[in-house]
């Protein structure tokens, strides 16, 4: 995650050699390209808690089209189901990641 986040601070990053704080990045001359450990630690957290939100939004899509079929205008959703759905909606509320989400019971 490390050479992603100082490419994506750093645009005239082309290559990156190493692994944590030993890592050195380059241009495209082969000239060293200094970065800032600590903004590159700031936007790796904010990149890992987007990837987290992005997988949870994920299954709760996947959760949500599993019922699609019952909110079609030819079909009854009954109360509970709606319910349900509306849960789902609003799961990113109060989770962040697959990691603390309590998921609604399926009625």
């Amino acid at each position: 995650m490390r050479h992603e986040t100082i490419r994506s601070l750093y645009a005239n990053v082309v290559s990156i050699n190493g692994d944590g704080d030993n890592v050195v990045a380059r241009d495209k001359d082969g000239n060293t390209v200094s970065w800032d450990a600590d903004a590159v630690a700031t936007k790796e957290a904010e990149l890992i808690t987007a990837y987290k939100l992005s997988e949870l939004r994920i299954e709760r899509n996947r959760l949500i089209a599993e019922t699609d079929y019952l909110a079609l205008s030819d079909a009854t959703l009954t109360s509970a189901m709606s319910t349900y759905r509306q849960a789902l909606r609003d799961i990113t509320k109060t989770a962040t990641s697959l990691d603390d989400v309590a998921w609604p019971t399926k009625p």
